[in-house]
């Protein structure tokens, strides 16, 4: 049998379907990321207006991440009973109300009940887009579609803090809240009148048709794989969360001028999301062979940013890190995308966003409150955790698509041959 088209080779309406998802999941993914990456860079302002200390403000992170959570496998359930692209767009107007209210928050009780509400309204968005690019794209294109789409949060990084910290600093934190929220409504209008159907597919006769969600949570290497993302999230959330303070507080450098520095590593992490995608394309799973490498260097890399005494010598082993442990940000999506069946892409994905995103509500409070009770130092240092169990659970799960439903069961029986069929409702 020869071996499928690259996606290069791909031509006419399919190709088409392709690009124009990939472009409105990859703006939607930008204004999602900004949306939450605004927080991190008021932190200081709002433990000056409402007294917090570094523990409270990590708090206020982790309350977006508590609801981001819980609303994972919901997303993925509403995802996969309603359509993908209607659940896109309820999260897109949701969020941005949100983000919106944010800007008038008025104690740190209303930034907790703000934050959490917005995390509710994002936590539904990523299991809708991963279901959304599956059924938009082939197999032997998917991991390197998705890396494009999942370049967005690193160059939100780069982006967010260059426009949003100037304009701090001429109207307040206020004004990014109520900014980054116009765009999300912008994006709203541009996935409702542009995502493309989904892709023609083959009838599903897959004998899991019809089953529950709680068949997929009983999958127990589902849960593996989101120990892989927790870990590989402790390191992204802890960074992005405290690394503004830490630039700003400890060695003095302005908010302007830290969020340039931010970008650096940013662009490391997009170059590498995009570049794991087409590996991941390329060896058909085995994610072992690129995260246990990336993780071992990311966790090295990490003790020497944690301890680096100059801030150029910060900068460069912290890019380094970030560059390593991105590289293995698609390959643990591409066994269980290969290897679920379709009409449980939705919540199995889901899963392991959630693995992700309870990495979001540990990491920034424990590194807070290291940062006040020993120093930065011990709070970056934490960090190699997460590369420590990103790595093991890299070493503990099927390498492909036939192991993964070997030891899922039923659950993984129809794999990436038959893919899925056209939603009725996402035609709507």
């Amino acid at each position: 049998m020869s071996a499928p088209p690259p996606p290069a080779a791909l031509q006419g309406p399919a190709s088409r379907t392709v690009r124009t998802t990939v472009v409105l999941l990859f703006v939607a993914w930008l204004v999602d990321y900004a949306d939450r990456l605004v927080i991190n860079l008021v932190l200081p302002s709002f433990g000056e207006e409402f007294g917090l200390g570094r523990g409270q403000q990590g708090l206020v992170v982790s309350a977006f991440f508590l609801a981001y959570a819980l609303c994972q496998i919901p997303g993925g359930w509403l995802a996969d009973r309603f359509g993908a692209r209607r659940v896109i767009c309820w999260a897109l107007l949701a969020w941005s109300l949100f983000t919106a209210l944010t800007g008038f928050a008025w104690s740190f009780a209303a930034l907790l009940v703000l934050r959490f509400a917005f995390g509710a309204a994002e936590g539904v968005f990523p299991p809708a887009s991963m279901k959304a690019l599956v059924e938009r794209t082939r197999p032997e294109e998917r991991m390197g579609a998705n890396g494009l789409v999942m370049s967005s949060n690193a160059i939100a990084a780069i982006v967010t803090p260059l426009a949003v910290a100037p304009l701090i600093a001429v109207f307040g934190w206020r004004s990014a809240f109520f900014s980054t929220a116009a765009l999300g409504v912008a994006v709203y209008v541009a996935v409702r009148l542009r995502l493309p159907a989904p892709l023609p597919r083959a009838t599903d006769d897959s004998p899991t048709a019809g089953r529950g969600v709680r068949e997929v949570l009983r999958v127990g290497v589902l849960w593996r794989f989101a120990l892989m993302m927790f870990g590989y999230n402790v390191i992204v959330w802890g960074l992005t969360t405290w690394m503004p303070s830490y630039l700003s507080e400890e060695r003095g450098v302005p908010l302007a001028s830290a969020g340039a520095l931010m970008a650096v590593p940013a662009l490391g992490a997009a170059a590498a999301t995009i570049l794991g995608g087409r590996i991941s394309d390329r060896l058909g799973g085995h994610h072992r062979k690129v995260i246990v490498p990336g993780m071992t260097a990311a966790g090295v890399f990490l003790l020497l940013m944690a301890f680096s005494d100059s801030l150029i010598g910060f900068a460069v082993f912290g890019t380094l890190a970030v560059f390593s442990g991105s590289l293995g940000y698609m390959p643990l999506f591409s066994v269980p995308l290969r290897g679920l069946a379709p009409e449980h892409v939705g919540v199995g994905s889901a899963v392991i966003v959630f693995g992700g995103q309870v990495a979001g509500m540990v990491a920034p409070p424990v590194m807070g409150l290291l940062a006040d009770a020993v120093s930065f130092q011990a709070a970056f240092a934490f960090l190699v955790l997460g590369a420590v169990i990103s790595a093991l659970m890299a070493l503990l799960t099927p390498q492909d698509a036939d192991s993964f439903r070997a030891v899922a069961g039923s659950l993984g029986s129809l794999g990436e041959a038959s893919d899925h069929p056209t939603s009725a409702k996402e035609l709507s």
